[in-house]
């Protein structure tokens, strides 16, 4: 009898644990999967596919309100949110089914059931089942995080629910100031709702950079989004179908519903981890992994969100991926986590690869900074009160350009292109010898000559 009845068992169906078993089951792999609710995962099923849905279909109200200027004359428009939410279920259901199927096609065997780890080497299906595998690649991403239990926290949904809210709501409070707040927050003030966004920090997008913060705030707040900073929201009275929170700094939010979204946090919790003595990063809570993914125990690995390194679904992708060639390819990779680009579908978009401004000027002595912010081509026509701000972060040494950061239509469409340049160790001369674009935002990119600002870090005294 085989010592092992697969040489690879995956747990969890979205992304990264998707390609892991396509590409393992491709080098020949013996290779099962087990996913307890939707094969797809976050990505497909309640993250980036159908809140992009949601973003192309808020975008519809500015595109009817500019259509004056070029000279259109459009009736007053109706919408109806059911249909909405119908039809992008019915868009899901299909990529789940295709992601079923490409790992079927590629002999990987799925069970669609909760799987967990019962020592090393075995896997305990929810049917009772067990599976020995001579390798185990932890895959079950992450969850929406409420934080603390404050009074009422039962009134709050999170962005998981938000795609199946049975109506529209004509007043929402969004607590956070990440992707997934912001993002949410065009997405029902497109639609028409009056919304209010509370964060903690002193402004939204932590992390990004300034210039981006800054920027994005206030073209959000031209919008009619309410900003408010520097509080949190400390309980939620319910009153029939309204709710009251409650914040912070004294000030209360009546409104129809009341979402939150400050963060995701690992699914680490009861799947056997510690039975089979999978370590915890205790920095991020995450599971701990080497730049192999793998973890403690050493044929166990784990990728994707469920490791809290960089949680975005490309980067699970080519985890997986790098995985499954490196154990069973024969062709060692380890993914090179820095210049990663990504962007916010907020309103108007983000777009980012790179050093941020402030993290440039920490690591390099000399940093010169470009920047723009101009009317699209666009806004001269319709009348909208907009502008694109695009930022470029230089070696002053090298010429190398370190970071890009762009703000508004296209965002993500631009980045994506310049992240080549940027991980290719372009410079600025580069930039500067390509012909531009005419007319076109990006352009702007190319044509930037002299810098906004120059950064001169005087070395320490002896």
């Amino acid at each position: 009898m085989a010592e092992f009845d697969v040489d690879l068992f995956v747990i969890g169906g979205g992304s990264g644990g998707v390609r892991a078993a396509r590409i393992a089951a491709g080098h020949g792999a013996r290779v099962m999967i087990a996913e307890e609710y939707r094969m797809g995962g976050t990505c497909v099923i309640r993250g980036c596919v159908p809140k992009k849905l949601f973003v192309l279909g808020s975008h519809v109200h500015q595109e009817i309100a500019d259509a004056a200027g070029f000279g259109w004359t459009i009736p007053t428009p109706t919408f109806d949110w059911p249909t909405l939410v119908a039809n992008k279920d019915k868009e899901i259901g299909r990529l789940e089914g295709i992601y079923t199927t490409n790992v079927e096609k590629s002999g990987a065997e799925v069970f669609k059931t909760r799987a967990v780890l019962e020592d090393a080497n075995t896997v305990r299906l929810a049917n009772g089942r067990t599976v020995k595998a001579r390798y185990i690649l932890i895959a079950t991403g992450g969850t929406p995080n409420h934080g603390p239990a404050i009074p009422g926290i039962e009134h709050v949904i999170s962005s998981n629910e938000a795609f199946h809210l049975p109506a529209l709501p004509k007043r929402v409070l969004i607590q956070g100031g990440g992707y997934i707040a912001l993002e949410f927050a065009g997405i029902f003030a497109g639609f028409g709702s009056d919304v209010t966004v509370v964060y903690r920090g002193d402004n939204i997008l932590r992390g990004f950079d300034e210039d981006v913060r800054t920027h994005l705030r206030a073209e959000m707040e031209k919008q009619g989004i309410t900003i408010l900073t520097g509080c949190t929201v400390t309980k939620v009275d319910k009153h029939g179908k309204d709710y009251t929170s409650h914040l912070s700094n004294g000030s209360s939010i009546a409104s129809d519903q009341v979402m939150f979204a400050i963060g995701r946090h690992p699914n680490v919790a009861n799947i056997g981890l510690e039975k089979a003595g999978v370590a915890i990063n205790p920095r991020n809570g995450g599971v701990a992994v080497d730049h192999w993914s793998k973890t403690s125990v050493p044929n166990i690995y784990a990728i994707g969100d469920v490791t809290h390194r960089v949680n975005l679904t490309p980067v699970a992708i080519r985890e997986g991926h790098a995985f499954a060639d490196t154990v069973f390819g024969k062709h060692p990779v380890q993914v090179d986590h820095a210049t990663i680009p990504t962007a916010v579908f907020s309103q108007p978009e983000v777009g980012t690869v790179g050093l941020t401004e402030t993290e440039a000027r920490q690591q390099f002595s000399h940093v010169d900074v470009y920047k723009t912010s101009f009317r699209p081509i666009k806004s001269t026509m319709s009348g909208r009160d907009t502008r694109v701000l695009m930022k470029l972060l230089v070696d002053g040494s090298t010429d190398r350009v370190l970071g890009c950061h762009i703000v508004g239509d296209s965002a993500a469409e631009i980045i994506q292109a310049v992240a080549i340049a940027v991980k290719m160790k372009a410079t600025k001369a580069d930039f500067d010898a390509t012909i531009a674009l005419h007319p076109t935002a990006a352009e702007e990119l190319v044509t930037m000559r002299t810098p906004t600002a120059r950064h001169v870090r005087e070395a320490a005294a002896e």
